[in-house]
């Protein structure tokens, strides 16, 4: 009986203790799924309306898949060698800090866009993949950052964050995409004001989310590239993060633009 007891209280703990870890972890990749709810949100955004569900169930598929992959990676590089995993975080780091001033430049350049080429369903489901690959190996990484215990709380832990993580950015997508929906349901129900509002809100909204997904991006590669090197830390964190990000950013996107103009 006191066997059972024991059994029981030790399980209660195992889980307690994964639950207090899996709230750190999403506590600290938070910042990271606010720029992967507004990447797949605009990727979402100009499919059909039938079909803008069914697009985000095959993105969160493979979101699941995604964080399968990154899981495993990481704990089969743990057994290893751990010490690459710092290198594949900075890199991921240095991705982040790119695309963030990739987005800033090509806002601020008001560069006339070349004339769109034909992208299928397929296309931006696998492009959306793609980039959720790179935030979810970056997802798993900081997490497994913030974790401890044993190899079996670890994992369990990193598993529920990831499924967490996918849950709620595709879960906020599927929602986002279906409010221009609601909207013009309220409209045809007789609450043309409040269906209006909507309607008319929801571009300024994704607008503002891009926004908020650019400078997401800057700061955690910027957060990470800091923790990374060693960088000392001064009174304005935030600031320091966002400036180390920028200066990072212009040092890979500058050779590659002089690559790219030499090709």
């Amino acid at each position: 009986m006191f066997s059972l007891l024991t059994l029981l209280d030790d399980i209660a703990t195992t889980f307690d203790d994964i639950a207090i870890m899996s709230k750190v972890a999403l506590k600290k990749t938070s910042v990271l799924m606010s720029d992967d709810l507004a990447v797949n949100a605009g990727v979402v955004t100009g499919t059909s309306s039938e079909r803008e569900l069914p697009v985000v169930k095959a993105i969160f598929i493979g979101s699941l898949f995604n964080k399968v992959y990154a899981i495993g990676g990481t704990l089969i590089l743990m057994a290893l060698y751990p010490p690459v995993l710092k290198l594949i975080l900075f890199l991921g780091g240095l991705y982040l800090s790119f695309e963030g001033v990739h987005k800033v430049v090509d806002k601020l350049s008001h560069k006339k866009k070349e004339k769109k080429v034909s992208i299928t369903e397929r296309d931006r489901i696998n492009g959306a993949i793609r980039t959720d690959l790179v935030l979810s190996i970056e997802i798993i990484l900081i997490a497994k950052e913030a974790i401890t215990g044993t190899f079996m709380n670890q994992l369990m832990t990193l598993c529920l964050v990831g499924l967490a993580a996918s849950i709620i950015i595709y879960g906020l997508v599927a929602l986002l995409v279906k409010v221009d929906d609601l909207g013009l349901f309220l409209i045809n129900s007789g609450h043309k004001k409040s269906g209006i509002l909507l309607v008319n809100v929801m571009p300024y909204i994704m607008k503002a989310l891009g926004v908020v997904g650019t400078v997401a991006m800057l700061l955690v590669g910027g957060e990470i590239i800091t923790h990374i090197l060693h960088l000392p830390n001064f009174s304005y964190v935030i600031l320091q993060n966002f400036i180390t990000a920028l200066l990072a950013g212009f040092i890979v996107l500058i050779p590659l633009n002089y690559i790219k103009r030499v090709q």
